[in-house]
């Protein structure tokens, strides 16, 4: 749950950088950052907030080149601070290298402790910095990988690092002259590969690339490390697994409706959700609701598979951020309030389905039923486009603690009573599988409680 975007070979890549990390605020609000190389040196502006907010004409100044990576945070390891905002920045062996990276490390605890042993120095408390202190930690090459002349000083140190770590990261590294992107071999994280003119981009997600006029080119595959420079793109598959735990919730929730990830299309996927919701459903009513704005597409096929019309029953007002990401449960609270509005024009009287993309806590569907009943809505039958999420994500999703996600203590019907509804429906996890593609390759923690890559501390939920 970060947004990470590259591009190298570009005149004004800094401007590039900012478009296209704009795309992507949706992946965090914490903070942004840009770096910049003209191939002599690197510079980096961060700041705390939201990308048009945050960074100013004066700070765009200070950043000029022709490569750049940007990124937008929001903290599951490390403090919520602008010191680990990225792009992060270390002096190395191989000279300045400036990192942005999306997921979270299960042995980050274990690796820090093993390094600062050896004398190595941390300057932040966000376990990507292990990527960057790990470079000059030892080398490393597989006997299957032969590397390329022009990489023979970098990527052994490259490979190396992520021989160290484990679990999710979508990454990019940049150099004063080349960039290099790299993605775990279970795929948890998304990244993608555009195209524009000369240029190539990366990005968590293929809006990053419309804004820009770029052309979708594929997915960085799992495991695969790519390097791109004056010489052109170079690609070792690092990792040879057949194993996939690409991150089911990108699906669910997190990305952008109309965006490309995993090999598939999120608007399909969540619109099959809908639908598989629906006919697992038996509840006759009058209007389908969506909660805006991560529910409208799983309500669109729901309402099409029930034959029930969609009404805008909820109103959102967009110049408010996405409640599930803030960092303290006051600011979500107050923003649930601020942001949805009941439409008393069509709900007065009306038997309600709402449906929603997740229940993870259940303070927010609470407080939208009970807005509802203000409203003058009738019955209001809540429908979770998901399962129950019954286990923390320690892969870069920012679930709570086991202790407060309410499925994980609570039944299906306390849970009902707890919000208030008349009646409480999930997606069964073999409807939600049924939606994607190659179901297998899919990570379903959250859900199933199956967790396919060992985290060293299950009570850790590091800030």
């Amino acid at each position: 749950m970060c947004g990470i975007f590259g591009i190298f070979n570009v005149e004004h890549a800094e401007k590039y950088a900012f478009y296209g990390i704009y795309a992507l605020q949706h992946r965090g609000q914490e903070s942004v950052g840009i770096a910049v190389s003209d191939y002599e040196r690197l510079r980096v502006v961060k700041k705390p907030g939201l990308v048009l907010e945050a960074l100013t004409a004066k700070d765009m100044e200070h950043l000029k080149g022709s490569i750049a990576i940007a990124h937008v945070r929001y903290s599951t390891s490390g403090d919520s601070t602008e010191i680990n905002a990225q792009p992060l920045i270390r002096e190395t062996s191989l000279g300045q290298v400036a990192l942005v990276h999306n997921g979270n490390l299960v042995n980050y605890k274990t690796l820090r402790s093993s390094l600062q042993e050896k004398g190595f120095n941390f300057y932040h408390t966000s376990d990507s910095e292990l990527f960057l202190a790990l470079l000059d930690a030892g080398e490393y090459v597989p006997e299957h990988i032969k590397v390329h002349p022009e990489d023979a000083k970098i990527m052994p140190k490259v490979f190396y690092a992520l021989h160290q770590v484990k679990g999710a990261y979508s990454l990019i590294y940049m150099f004063k002259d080349r960039l290099i992107v790299a993605r775990d071999p279970y795929g948890f994280r998304p990244l993608l590969i555009g195209r524009s003119k000369n240029a190539i981009l990366f990005a968590s997600e293929s809006c990053a690339f419309d804004i820009l006029g770029a052309e979708l080119w594929r997915e960085v595959k799992p495991g695969e490390v790519i390097v791109v420079d004056k010489k052109g793109m170079r690609t070792y598959q690092l990792f040879r697994q057949e194993k996939k735990a690409m991150c089911i919730f990108e699906f669910v929730y997190f990305s952008k409706p109309e965006v490309f990830l995993f090999g598939d299309w999120a608007y399909r996927v969540r619109k099959a959700m809908g639908m598989a919701l629906a006919k697992e459903d038996d509840v006759d009513a009058d209007i389908v609701v969506p909660v805006p704005d991560s529910g409208v597409v799983p309500a669109i096929g729901y309402s099409q598979e029930k034959g029930i019309p969609l009404e805008f029953g909820i109103i959102r007002n967009h110049y408010i951020g996405r409640s599930f990401i803030e960092p303290t449960q006051e600011l979500r609270n107050i923003k649930v309030l601020m942001k949805l509005n009941p439409n008393r024009a069509v709900l007065e009287g009306k038997r309600v389905i709402v449906i929603d993309d997740s229940l993870v806590r259940g303070t927010t569907s609470k407080k939208i039923v009970s807005m509802l009943r203000k409203a003058g809505a009738k019955e209001i039958h809540l429908r979770i486009a998901s399962p129950p999420v019954i286990g923390p994500c320690y892969y870069g999703i920012d679930t709570p603690t086991k202790e407060e996600l309410i499925a994980s203590r609570l039944s299906i019907e306390d849970i009902r009573q707890f919000i208030g509804a008349d009646s409480l429906r999930y997606l069964s996890l073999e409807g939600l599988k049924s939606c994607v593609k190659n179901p297998q390759d899919f990570c379903d923690a959250c859900f199933s409680g199956v967790y396919p890559v060992e985290y060293e501390d299950k009570a850790l939920r590091m800030r």
